[in-house]
């Protein structure tokens, strides 16, 4: 079989195919997985956040990657703890490009390309509106958007807080026909939930108490336009239906009237919860879900792509600079630029450029000066036991996300504890099904007490 990829160019983007291929686990406690690829990036490792998720104590969270190039697939080991191995070498950095074997931590995975092709489009461009990044991971995204920008196909935004998912609509939509019309924001997790209904179909006067006026709705508002649903996975359960009625029909009722009103709006969805989950554990309509994933965007964290660190420093830089007084120019050295890189970023590049915009005020010399504070600011809330923190140093939408992961840690780690660390009985008890709570464990990385 030949796998030689065939290179294709655009104006735009660099096109090329890649054989899709299939990973198969042989030995070691996730034994008998099998998952087949047809994309260009694949991450493995014991962290729930991988493609390839391996119950393997002796696996790093993020173990390795499988990029696909021209060449073929390569594999780069993210600087695990036991190493990535094949035929008995340790390896850091090699092009597959037929089957092999590979060993990770205790597992033994089976690399094996399959006969269907898939195709590859890379950006030529570092940026697509006011999104930033040079690496083959943003460019794909960048590829993908330039073509879905066109149309009026619903979009589904999916990565952690801080990624760029309000700039993933912004840009759709000034990129499309639309760009004339109004784009519209409703957070849904910003609205109280008595007034989520009226805030996004609109009301007529004296639908209830308090309401002195008619007013249109977010989605009349989007008319012609682009409506961003901000935070889609915290909309009440009571209320999908209802969107997902109005995104159907193309029309909407608001609260007290009996007419409804056509609407023609581009949908654009975000969220940096896992909606396939909540499917499964019965808090998100299944039929919402695919009627909003259509095109699925998956943003990176900043902690996988450090190469667009340089880039976005350099631009956050300029920007800072130009508030700044006039004349004061400033470099960034090189240890300086190699912490950068090295640090995890949890708030992803919203953190990063407060971090700069922060460092070019304080910063007395011609040199930028950073430190990257491991044990922020920090107000102890008063749960009893619990020990969970506000992060006050942190935008708002970050510092909840940080809140709520730790009550999460904090409540199943002792739901298990209460019921010795049995799953299914934890789960019965916590009213969650068995395999949410499986993949909750998984992603908050909880493990028994030794």
């Amino acid at each position: 079989m030949n796998h030689a990829t065939r290179t294709l160019t655009t104006a735009m983007s660099e096109r090329y195919t890649l054989p899709t291929y299939r990973l198969r686990v042989l030995d070691g406690p996730s034994a008998g997985t099998e998952c087949v690829f047809d994309r260009r990036l694949v991450y493995l490792g014991s962290a729930p956040d991988n493609d390839l998720v391996l119950d393997d104590a002796a696996a790093s969270r993020s173990h390795l990657k499988i990029e696909g190039e021209r060449q073929g697939y390569r594999i780069r080991d993210l600087n695990s703890k036991n190493g990535t191995w094949l035929a008995g070498s340790r390896v850091v950095e090699v092009v597959l490009t037929g089957d092999t074997i590979l060993r990770v931590g205790q597992t033994q995975i089976a690399f094996e390309l399959l006969e269907e092709v898939h195709e590859v489009a890379l950006s030529r461009e570092p940026r697509f509106g006011a999104l930033l990044g040079g690496s083959p991971e943003m460019r794909e995204i960048f590829a993908l958007l330039a073509r879905v920008a066109a149309t009026d196909v619903t979009v589904l935004v999916q990565g952690e807080s801080g990624t760029g998912k309000e700039l993933v609509a912004e840009a759709l939509h000034s990129h499309s026909r639309r760009a004339s019309g109004p784009l519209v924001v409703f957070d849904c997790s910003a609205v109280q939930h008595n007034l989520v209904e009226s805030e996004l179909f609109g009301h007529i006067r004296g639908a209830f108490t308090g309401a002195v006026a008619t007013r249109a709705g977010a989605m009349s508002e989007a008319d012609g336009g682009t409506l961003f649903l901000d935070e889609i996975g915290e909309l009440d359960l009571d209320l999908q239906p209802k969107l997902l009625r109005a995104l159907e029909k193309h029309e909407v009722r608001p609260v007290g009237g009996n007419e409804r009103r056509r609407v023609d709006v581009r949908i654009v969805a975000a969220t940096n919860r896992d909606l396939a989950a909540m499917v499964r554990d019965g808090t998100f309509r299944e039929d919402l879900y695919y009627r909003l994933n259509v095109i699925k965007v998956a943003l990176p964290p900043l902690r996988r792509r450090p190469e667009d660190i340089p880039l976005l420093v350099h631009h956050f830089l300029a920007e800072a600079q130009a508030k700044a007084p006039e004349g004061r120019q400033m470099t960034v050295g090189f240890e300086t630029m190699r912490q950068l890189q090295a640090h995890n970023w949890p708030g992803n590049v919203r953190e990063l450029r407060n971090n700069v915009t922060r460092a070019t005020v304080l910063s007395s010399g011609k040199e930028l000066e950073m430190r990257l504070d491991t044990n922020p600011l920090q107000t102890q809330a008063t749960s009893p036991g619990d020990g969970l923190a506000v992060r006050y140093d942190l935008p708002f939408k970050d510092a909840k996300s940080r809140l709520i992961e730790e009550f999460e840690r904090a409540y199943w780690a002792r739901a298990l504890e209460a019921h010795g660390w049995n799953i299914s009985a934890a789960a019965r008890a916590s009213g969650l099904h068995r395999k949410s709570l499986e993949y909750v464990v998984r992603k908050l990385d909880l493990q028994r007490p030794t």
